[in-house]
């Protein structure tokens, strides 16, 4: 399975409990291949993510093995004093501080990026684990696998805000970056970024599954329903707007390379700018050239731009 938080489990793609026995395993593999084989109706990227999770427990021996990575009892108690043998994918929060290998000049990097989701995980866990219960590593692998979707969810985004601010900071000094920005009852905007080619919104998310975009929104069996991510982002950089008096030249929704079919898409275009979605790998070039690749905006006024937000930015 992918190393994000958020990506189901193999017993979720396969619609059955941990406990199911092998019979059982075998009968909802097939029925889901039939229905999510792409010459049957189906959709490639559904058959594909059903032959992952096959390959991870579709033999007793293939099993065993995930399920070692995996808590051995039901009780969330026991779940938060687990220790997976596998080895960590680093979802532990980075040093505030790296030691640095090189002197080059970064990106000026402000608030706390992914904090406010890292609190919300931890609290989150800490509820559904259980009052008085230790939770002696929050980010352990089989403990985190085996929390609800919605708390690994936000786990995700904060892994995915932390990825994009540490995109923006090998960008140089040129470019500054805000994140945990608050937008008042729209929640926050995740990152304010602002280089030569111009001043972005960004959202950063990982759902763990694909995402296509549909009549201008973004749409994915990950996305939870209460989500609507392009206008939520439009409504919150909307709010920020209000409240720097500084206009966005474009908005990102910024997401893990394989969960978008295409590089970059337009998702919607209004009077204050355009709405793109894109893959992680792209973010660099986007920021420095702008989302059409060549056609840069530019900012004049980046000096007065920059020293207005600090004047009006306030993080949550």
């Amino acid at each position: 399975m992918t190393p994000s938080p958020a990506s189901a489990t193999a017993y979720e793609v396969l619609g059955v409990p941990p406990s199911a026995s092998d019979d059982e395993l075998r009968r909802a593999y097939r029925r889901l291949a039939r229905e999510t084989h792409p010459d049957l109706g189906g959709s490639a990227s559904a058959f594909r993510e059903l032959q992952i999770a096959w390959e991870a427990v579709g033999t007793p021996e293939a099993r065993a093995a995930y399920d070692r990575r995996r808590p051995s009892s039901s009780s969330p108690s026991s779940r938060a004093g687990s220790s997976s043998t596998a080895p960590s994918p680093g979802w532990a929060p980075p040093p505030r501080d790296p030691q640095r290998t090189d002197s080059r000049p970064r990106a000026r990097v402000h608030g706390h990026p992914g904090g406010a989701n890292r609190e919300r995980y931890l609290s989150l866990m800490r509820e559904w684990v259980g009052r008085g219960v230790p939770l002696d590593d929050p980010y352990d692998e089989a403990l985190v696998r085996s929390a609800p979707p919605e708390i690994r969810h936000v786990l995700a985004d904060a892994l995915a805000e932390e990825a994009t601010v540490a995109v923006v900071t090998e960008l140089g000094i040129g470019f500054t970056i805000w994140s945990d920005v608050d937008a008042g009852s729209e929640g926050k905007l995740d990152h304010i970024v602002l280089g030569p080619s111009g001043l972005f919104a960004v959202q950063s998310s990982d759902w763990g599954s694909e995402v296509t975009v549909s009549k201008g929104e973004l749409v994915g069996p990950g996305i939870p329903l209460d989500e609507q991510p392009v206008r939520d982002l439009t409504r919150q950089a909307r709010a920020v707007r209000r409240e720097t008096r500084v206009s966005f030249t474009h908005q990102l929704v910024v997401v893990p390379d394989d969960d978008l079919p295409t590089a970059l898409e337009q998702v919607g275009r209004g009077r204050r700018g355009s709405t793109w979605v894109l893959r992680r790998s792209l973010l660099a070039h986007v920021l420095r050239h702008g989302p059409e690749l060549g056609d840069r905006t530019g900012l004049s006024d980046v000096f007065e731009v920059r020293e207005r937000l600090q004047q009006a930015v306030r993080f949550v």
